[in-house]
């Protein structure tokens, strides 16, 4: 099964814990009357306000062990005699001194056949770089640069603390509207069914406007990874780094019905539009070559 990238996986957690925190907050509301904040906007959207945002730091917080744990990582000490992953790290920690980072960032193998890499962590003195077998054994040194300096970029471009903040307000206005329009329905029904339409329209609310509020979090995303392309291009070479992107293309081009559910979360897409473009975290990668080949770096 093809898995989670960087993005993928933060997305994954922030929804777990915000499912959590709406169902607990739900329930507890009840038991305490919390509910009568409801009655005023102002008090409502602060206390959003901070259950979102701890949705997402704690997403933050956790995305290294969470990484770590889904993808069944396996650390690469610096010091190995393995001449293939002794060369991983010392590209990676030679790419994160180019990049300015005040540490390197732990360096990780997992077992997948998928081309793929991600970078993760709650900042930029705290952070890991993670690669597939399939991605060393199906490029080449410079490809594999291309998309090393890409994950580097990511993490010196502060792109998981961007993207906390983000998710942290789409949670915020889930969590609000979503209880706005319980409070609407209930007020209209039968006075004994009315906690148990609230706890119902709350739950599901939480979930749809989570998912809608997920289009704008992706947008963002995809405005990212053209910047890390750059940053990619920047640490190790445009031609590494539109070499890798053509790799991807060779290897992702051909659709697969079974490989497009979890496609969100992957390093690339196959090139979807419409409604579901809106969900992709990654922008189509002839947009995103076409992009290097323009830019100046």
């Amino acid at each position: 099964m093809q898995f989670i990238k960087r993005i993928g996986l933060f997305i994954l957690t922030n929804a777990l814990i915000m499912l959590t925190v709406g169902i607990a907050w739900t329930v507890l509301s009840r038991v305490f009357g919390f509910e009568r904040v409801g009655n005023q906007m102002g008090p409502l959207l602060i206390w959003c306000a901070l259950l979102g945002f701890s949705g997402s730091l704690i997403s933050l917080l956790l995305s290294k062990v969470m990484a770590k744990w889904m993808m069944g990582l396996r650390i690469i000490d610096p010091s190995t005699s393995d001449p293939t992953l002794s060369h991983l790290v010392n590209r990676v920690h030679s790419l994160a001194q180019k990049a300015g980072l005040p540490n390197a960032p732990e360096v990780a193998i997992y077992d997948s056949e998928d081309v793929n890499a991600f970078a993760t962590g709650p900042s930029k003195s705290n952070s890991l770089v993670a690669v597939s077998t399939g991605l060393l054994q199906r490029m080449s040194d410079d490809e594999v640069d291309g998309v090393l300096g890409h994950e580097i970029a990511h993490i010196a471009n502060g792109d998981m603390v961007t993207m906390t903040l983000i998710t942290g307000v789409v949670n915020t206005f889930a969590l609000f509207f979503s209880r706005v329009l319980a409070n609407l329905i209930s007020s209209n029904v039968d006075e004994k069914a009315r906690p148990t339409v609230h706890f119902i329209v709350v739950i599901i609310g939480d979930i749809l406007f989570t998912i809608l509020g997920s289009i704008v979090v992706n947008y963002y995303s995809r405005k990212r990874e053209f910047r890390a392309d750059l940053g990619g291009a920047k640490f190790s070479s445009r031609s590494n780094m539109i070499a890798a992107l053509r790799r991807l293309q060779n290897v992702h081009g051909i659709p697969n019905d079974e490989k497009d559910m979890l496609a969100t979360m992957k390093i690339s897409n196959n090139g979807r539009t419409g409604i579901m473009a809106l969900f992709m975290t990654h922008p189509n990668l002839d947009d995103r070559i076409e992009a290097l080949e323009r830019a100046r770096v």
